[in-house]
């Protein structure tokens, strides 16, 4: 873990200073994408960032936390952890600027990961929730279901949906 930089806490607690940005990050070009853009935005709101990843049931997403196949075998939260922290690491090193980062609270949770950030969010009133956005369509939206169109419709707090620019568009 880089100097500086606090603990990833395994359950959220309750908010002890300003609301926070909350990011919820996948570790996919949308959610980098959001976390870049909140980590931007972040000191002109005067608001301190909240770096979330929700670890979900593995029989939906099978293989989501892989490790290198010479890798020993790693609790899913200890591997879940060192993602969060290398993201955020990768991210500081890439753009120096955003200083935010270097004081950003990580946090892992298990869940379901709407029912998860929206109970974050009850909990820790953020001022704007940041999630990355797949860019599917309305119908895609509508048949498939999306976990960040169930936050946005749902938050009691503004939902700031980030694409990636790499995504067509």
């Amino acid at each position: 873990m880089p100097v500086g930089h606090p603990a990833v806490r395994t359950e959220p607690g309750e908010s002890t200073g300003d609301a926070p940005l909350l990011v919820a990050v996948d570790f996919s070009p949308d959610s980098e994408a959001a976390l870049r853009w909140a980590a931007r935005i972040a000191p002109q709101l005067r608001a301190p960032l909240l770096v979330l990843h929700v670890i979900h049931d593995p029989g939906e997403t099978p293989g989501t936390y892989a490790r290198a196949a010479a890798a020993p075998l790693e609790r899913v939260e200890n591997v879940a952890r060192t993602m969060l922290e290398d993201l955020v690491r990768r991210v500081r090193e890439e753009e120096p600027a955003l200083r935010e980062l270097e004081k950003a609270e990580l946090c892992i949770v298990r869940g379901l990961p709407e029912g998860r950030i929206l109970e974050l969010a009850d909990q820790r009133r953020p001022r704007l929730i940041v999630m990355g956005g797949r860019g599917r369509t309305r119908l895609a939206d509508f048949l498939l279901g999306s976990k960040t169109e169930r936050v946005a419709r749902l938050a009691r707090a503004p939902v700031a949906i980030i694409k990636s620019e790499s995504e067509p568009g």
